[in-house]
């Protein structure tokens, strides 16, 4: 969005009565450089214009205008008709558009507001340089004299590139307009103006200019030198149609403010206003004072050296919860002050790094924190007062981010930057499609700025949460908070207890047995009972939707409140609540049953059976994750979800496994795991092999084979999408919400939460903190906390037994049994998940074949006789099998004359031309007939040709795990046009001796190699110590090559000096 204001300013003549003579008659010399407004007409066309690129393939935007008030109509056109006479915008035929309309400004007028957050969202952003701000201060050494100039409406200065004025349209009642000139707002605003600025004093820059955006700062050694830079720059902006804001222009001074510092010629110092708030804040008087402080002073603990010996009288003052506030107290508060307004707190800014503010409102201010990786650069309140005091909490938040912005926007424009507010609904600003006129007013001025907004709980917010309600500064507010507090005062007049509350108060434990009185709260069977209240709700939306909740379905929730609470009919009103949640709605699918159910033996204990899958194409998010690795345990169905990228290899995921995984669960003995890339990869097996890990194969994608995690991958889904809503970039940092979430909650099989199963206990979340009594909570453990988890293992392995014995009786009852024998032709199903991507089409058959069954592998996997060229698993599951049922002998006894073709190829069309018939049938040795649909009728699969024949060339580069080498492979019985790239890691898999062979005749060209290994090289056998031979055998495949350089000049031979693993294992093929 971006904003036009319509000012008439008038130079103020004080600004100049005050400047020497000297410098007032240069000034009145170039009076043509300010005038009191912009010209009439367009500014020039100068070598830089703003450009609008938009992403290609984007859909554009076409906006309906606002309905507005007849007056604020007739405003609005007026503003519009300004703008035409000046000759900034004309009106258009664009295909695009988005709304106009009209905000109040401060002094009772309107200020036309253009609503291009559709435009921006569809644009390529750029990125022009910004330079080191202390590059910028560096330069002023020595300068005793300065001058800060300021453009008038800097960003109507500029043009917009011809060709692109149609992409700024936006429209009213009566048409639609486009921007002749730069209009603020635009996304790329900012980088044009910068790049316009530096184009124009380069020549000056880093001599006696120094330009940030639109602040010039002009700095020299002595008055006379000063003035003729000033005419120096004068006269540029005069060649370059430039014009002055006077008003804001500073000349001839001895210090000025510059970029957030007081620039004089003693030098640079911070500038006061800056950490005035925190040396204000007054001794406290309250014991919520104290903890006010003691929190804010904490968060900054690591910047002060011994904080703890300075810090602990005021700690003394918040033991037992009393106040008593000391002369050692007042000591350390004021010490404690002193260090923290020092310069190791408030760092200089980096425009290197990322910026984060920090904002928050209470009913009476509002404050703010700079920060780069967790150090304070600056600090910012402000008192509300008048109509800003009526603000509702989220105007209120939304202000503080604005009045910061402002505040800080020498730092922030033109940076990509993050905004953390513990308001949560601000993080959603940009998805509203109707917004209020104070709001189009302060997105206007968001617009301008190129930020990530993110939710910080208000927990983690104290700084400015400590600042928005400092005492004195803004006025102290109390907050008023929901707590269980409030529940004792409700028991005696709440319908649902009042009877047996007043009961048991009066009568003995054992007339009311299910009911206890404890510090006040009732309880039923060691559940807090809840009296009726919007609590209630509270409490289901906290354990269905809250921050470590996962948005679980109706039974898993009522057994999360039925753990501590009690009120009647509790069920009911979870399942209400449960069924209007909006979230739930739109973000969960059905069910569906493939496949017969083959359940895999029972696990012994936690976490030596594990099964392994991916959750593959993701959005991608700001770390380029687009992949979740999910690793289930098997017997108390905990699980990890890992944020990965698809192009990781298989030794990027075996770290992430150790380093996830196995520092926490230890090695398991048996891994169940589909047939994807990243697992039958050769340095894959090999690597759990070197484990001593049996690798129990499934078949490929099959649900029920390897269905733990494809039920875990599926609930995954659900939780990421209920919890990510509309900020599908951010996912990532969800998943530990999402674990949490599922390994807290019951699942079906077990009867128990997979944290109750390994750990004894459910891991605590912040509705723990109720008040229930200790023994209640105690009673919950074994008094042998051993034996109860060995028992608790028993009897899951007893209740697994049970579920999966039902279970698959259950399962199988409408399903039949399968016939497929040795020798039988089939048809395949071509599912997405078992074939390269694009290769299944939405037209395309849906199965392939007939192809012949060739081996057995228990009851429900069969291998298939594939053709050699489709590179996928020959294995399939039954539920992707279909017995191909022959032709009538008939048809195949006929006649197996070709269709009559004419001159072009074609048929004629007549019925009888049309030949159905075949030459021959399904010959004695097995050969299919012609004209049955076989692999050459179905597309080629990319990539998928498993056999090299010859590596064509050889290049170095750089993967996420470090560089390695990349082969282009010619494919055997395949034509050049499916010559392909692979990585040495796969080649190593596909063709060893190719590659060995490959190597040895190129050793000078490989010799500059990273020294000490061959990448994906398998495991070699035991060779002894590292030794020099003259010649390569063939178990060289399985030596690692520590060096590869000539024997000497003379005979030319190669040498190889070699390093022996460590290992007595045989590598698999």
């Amino acid at each position: 969005m971006y904003a036009l204001v319509l000012l008439s300013a008038k130079p103020d003549s004080s600004v100049l009565d005050e400047l020497p003579s000297e410098l007032r008659v240069l000034l009145e010399e170039y009076r043509d450089v300010y005038p009191d407004e912009l010209p009439s007409t367009l500014p020039p066309l100068r070598n830089i214009q703003h450009a609008i690129d938009l992403i290609p393939g984007s859909s554009l935007p076409n906006q309906p205008h606002y309905r507005l008030h007849p007056a604020a109509h007739l405003e609005l056109q007026s503003q519009i008709e300004g703008l035409l006479e000046k000759g900034f915008i004309r009106t258009s035929m664009s295909p695009c558009a988005v709304p106009a309309l009209l905000a109040p400004k401060k002094d009772g007028t309107w200020r036309m507001c253009v609503d291009s957050r559709a435009i921006n969202k569809i644009t390529i952003k750029y990125r022009f340089p910004i330079p080191r701000l202390d590059d910028l201060l560096d330069v002023l050494s020595g300068a005793t004299v300065f001058s800060k100039l300021d453009l008038r409406s800097g960003y109507h200065q500029i043009r917009i590139r011809e060709g692109d004025e149609w992409k700024t349209v936006f429209k009213s009642k009566d048409g639609l307009y486009e921007w002749l000139v730069m209009p603020f707002g635009l996304s790329n605003a900012p980088s044009t103006f910068s790049r316009m600025m530096t184009h124009v004093f380069q020549p000056f820059m880093g001599k006696f200019v120094v330009v940030y955006f639109d602040d010039i700062l002009i700095y020299s050694t002595s008055t006379t030198e000063h003035i003729s830079h000033m005419r120096v720059i004068l006269s540029t902006l005069r060649k370059e149609t430039l014009f002055l804001n006077l008003k804001k222009c500073t000349f001839n001074a001895s210090e000025v403010e510059f970029l957030g510092y007081i620039v004089g010629s003693q030098g640079i110092r911070v500038d006061p206003g800056k950490v005035q708030v925190i040396k204000d804040w007054p001794v406290p008087t309250t014991l919520r004072e104290v903890r006010s402080f003691h929190g804010l002073a904490t968060f900054y603990r690591r910047f002060i050296r011994d904080f703890s010996s300075i810090m602990e009288p005021i700690t003394d003052c918040m033991k037992k919860g009393e106040f008593t506030w000391t002369k050692s107290a007042t000591y350390a508060f004021e010490r404690i002050k002193e260090l923290m307004t020092e310069a190791p707190v408030l760092r200089l800014p980096d425009s290197s790094k990322v910026f984060e503010l920090t904002c928050d409102a209470s009913g009476v201010g509002i404050g703010g924190v700079l920060s780069q990786e967790g150090h304070p650069v600056s600090y910012f309140s402000e008192k509300l007062s008048g109509p800003k005091l009526n603000y509702s909490n989220y105007d209120r938040e939304f202000y503080a981010v604005v009045r910061c912005l402002h505040h800080w926007r020498h730092y922030l424009l033109s940076k990509e930057f993050v905004i953390l507010s513990d308001h949560e609904a601000l993080c959603f600003i940009n998805g509203q499609h109707k917004i209020s006129s104070r709001h189009a007013k302060w997105v206007a001025f968001l617009q301008g700025y190129t930020f990530n907004l993110k939710h910080l709980k208000g927990a983690d917010n104290r700084v400015a949460d400590a600042l928005s309600r400092l005492t004195l500064l803004l006025t102290s507010m109390e907050v008023h908070v929901i707590g269980f507090e409030r529940v004792k005062d409700e028991y005696s007049t709440c319908p649902d207890f009042q009877d047996v509350y007043l009961s048991a108060q009066d009568s003995s434990p054992t007339t009311i047995s299910a009911y206890v009185i404890k510090d006040g709260y009732l309880f039923r069977n060691g559940k807090l009972c809840i009296p009726q209240s919007s609590l209630r709700l509270h409490i289901i939306w906290e354990l269905h939707s809250g921050g470590l909740s996962g948005h679980f379905g109706r039974d898993k929730t009522i057994t999360l409140v039925e753990e501590k609470f009690y009120w009647p009919k509790l069920k009911a009103m979870v399942g209400r609540v449960v069924s209007s949640c909006r979230t739930c709605q739109v973000s969960k699918g059905g069910k569906t049953n493939v496949g017969l159910y083959t359940p895999l033996p029972i696990p012994s204990m936690p976490w030596v059976d594990v099964s392994m899958d991916f959750v593959l194409g993701l959005p991608p998010t700001q770390r380029r994750h687009d992949s979740v690795f999910v690793v289930v345990d098997r017997f108390s169905k905990m699980a990890y979800f890992i944020p990965c990228s698809r192009t990781n290899d298989a030794s990027h995921v075996a770290k992430l496994y150790f380093k996830e995984v196995v520092s926490h669960r230890g090695v398991p003995k048996t891994i169940v795991s589909d047939r994807d890339v990243k697992f039958t990869s050769y340095f894959w097996k090999t690597l759990w092999i070197l484990m001593g890990t049996k690798l129990l194969f499934s078949s490929a994608y099959h649900p029920q084979t390897d269905g733990q995690t494809e039920v875990v991958n599926r609930s995954l889904g659900n939780l990421l999408r209920c919890l990510v809503s509309d900020h599908l970039g951010t996912w990532d940092l969800l998943l530990p919400h999402a674990q949490l979430a599922y390994n807290n909650s019951k699942n079906r099989s077990t009867g128990m939460s997979p944290n109750e199963i390994v750990h004894g206990y459910k891991a605590p979340v912040p509705l723990d903190l109720v008040p229930l009594p200790p023994t209640y909570k105690a009673s919950q453990f074994a008094q042998s906390f051993a034996q109860h988890i060995h028992d608790l293992h028993a009897r899951i392995r007893a209740t697994l037994t049970s579920q999966y014995d039902s279970y698959q009786a259950h399962a199988n009852l409408h399903r039949r049994v399968s016939h497929f024998k040795i020798g039988d032709l089939v048809l395949v199903r071509l599912v997405p998940e078992r074939l390269p991507t694009g290769t299944v089409k939405k037209l395309a058959p849906k199965r392939a074949g007939p192809f012949r069954i060739i081996k057995k592998l228990g009851d429900n996997a069969f291998v298939l006789d594939l053709p050699a060229d489709w590179g996928i698993s020959p294995i399939f599951n039954v539920s992707d099998l279909t017995i191909f049922v022959s032709p009538p002998q008939e048809l195949i006894s006929l006649s197996s004359s070709s269709p009559t073709l004419n001159s072009h190829g074609l048929g004629s069309g007549r019925t009888d031309d049309l030949s159905l018939m075949v030459p021959t049938g399904i010959s004695s040795d097995g050969t299919l007939p012609s004209f049955l649909p076989t692999a050459n009728m179905f597309p080629r699969f990319p990539r998928t040709f498993s056999t090299p024949e010859m590596i064509l060339d050889a290049e170095h580069v750089t993967t996420a795990d470090g560089d390695t080498r990349r082969f282009l492979i010619r494919w055997r019985d395949r034509p050049p046009s499916d010559d392909s790239w692979v990585l040495e890691l796969e080649l190593q898999s596909l063709d060893a001796d190719l590659l060995r062979r490959y190597l040895l005749d190129h050793a000078t060209e490989m010799r500059d190699f990273e020294r000490g290994r061959i990448d994906g090289a398998p495991p070699p056998p035991l060779l002894g110590d590292d030794a020099d031979v003259d010649e390569v055998d063939p178990v060289a495949e399985a030596i690692q090559l520590k060096d590869v350089r000539r024997h000497d000049a003379a005979n030319g031979r190669l040498r190889y000096n070699l390093r022996p693993r460590r290992a007595t294992f045989a590598a698999p093929h």
